[in-house]
């Protein structure tokens, strides 16, 4: 589907009916890993309407030339939300770049929010100032890595446990060739720490996001690390904060189970609180 804002185009897919979520995706791929995280939450729950979009230069949705950092793609993201769901409450969910713009969300619309779920969160949007463990392989399977594609194995270096069941999610999540969108755009956010970073401090809430909260990091996440989370926990009064083990930035994949038994008591303190708010 497609949504016509004023200046750009968004591509985005939805599924089912009832209290909106909006799904924001990692960078460098598109909506589509987020559907595979997230869809199976809701083989057994009805009552949610859950929209996956492409953010601007990934995927269907093109760059353009005027959204120059991520406080344009904030603006994009508002815009679409406005003119899908006007004047609707809704849940937001993000995915490590995600994750940053989902702040970003509670900053600017936290009173229509009903819940937050920050998975392999970037706190700091600065590489170089981030704190993150070593990158380790936990388990390693020497046979899978010798078929690996050139990309895949790119990719499959950020990997704490090495299993066929990854391969597997990348070979789904990550877009094939020609579809992997606006590359030249990406480079131009995501190589310069002033346009990857807000202008404003994203945690200088005016005060404590009290909706149900769920952050999730790897304690074996070498991109974004998990130390930098607990720094903002204070912010989210009601928020369940967890490190996970034999996991990486690849986390909802390799601890599949117990990601998904947290993001489902995580939907069901949302739609407790969302019940009392109407």
């Amino acid at each position: 589907m497609e949504c016509k804002l004023e200046n750009i185009t968004v591509y985005y897919e939805l599924f089912g009916g009832g209290r909106p979520i909006i799904m924001l995706h990692g960078w460098s791929i598109d909506h589509r890993h987020m559907v595979n995280d997230m869809e199976p939450l809701f083989r057994h729950r009805d009552g949610w309407k859950r929209i996956y979009l492409d953010l601007p230069g990934h995927g269907r949705t093109s760059g353009k030339d005027w959204i120059i950092n991520q406080d344009k793609i904030l603006d994009v993201v508002l815009e679409f939300i406005d003119t899908v769901i006007p004047g609707q409450r809704f849940t937001v969910a993000g995915t490590s770049a995600g994750a940053y713009l989902a702040r970003g969300l509670v900053y600017r619309r936290a009173t229509l929010i009903d819940g937050l779920l920050l998975t392999v969160p970037p706190i700091v949007a600065d590489d170089t100032k981030r704190t993150v463990p070593p990158q380790v392989i936990l388990v390693e399977d020497f046979e899978l890595v010798s078929e690996l594609e050139p990309d895949e194995a790119e990719m499959f270096q950020l990997a704490v446990v090495q299993s066929r069941r990854l391969l597997e999610a990348l070979r789904t999540d990550l877009p094939p060739e020609g579809e992997s969108g606006d590359q030249e755009f990406q480079a131009k956010i995501r190589e310069n720490p002033k346009n990857y970073t807000f202008s404003f401090d994203v945690d200088a809430l005016p005060e404590p996001f009290v909706t149900p909260t769920l952050i999730v990091a790897g304690r074996q996440d070498s991109v974004v690390g998990y130390r930098d989370a607990w720094g903002v926990l204070e912010n989210y009064p009601r928020a369940t904060f967890v490190v996970l083990d034999r996991s990486g930035h690849f986390l909802g994949v390799e601890q599949e189970d117990l990601f998904r038994t947290l993001a489902g008591e995580w939907l069901n303190r949302v739609e407790e609180y969302a019940g009392v708010v109407e």
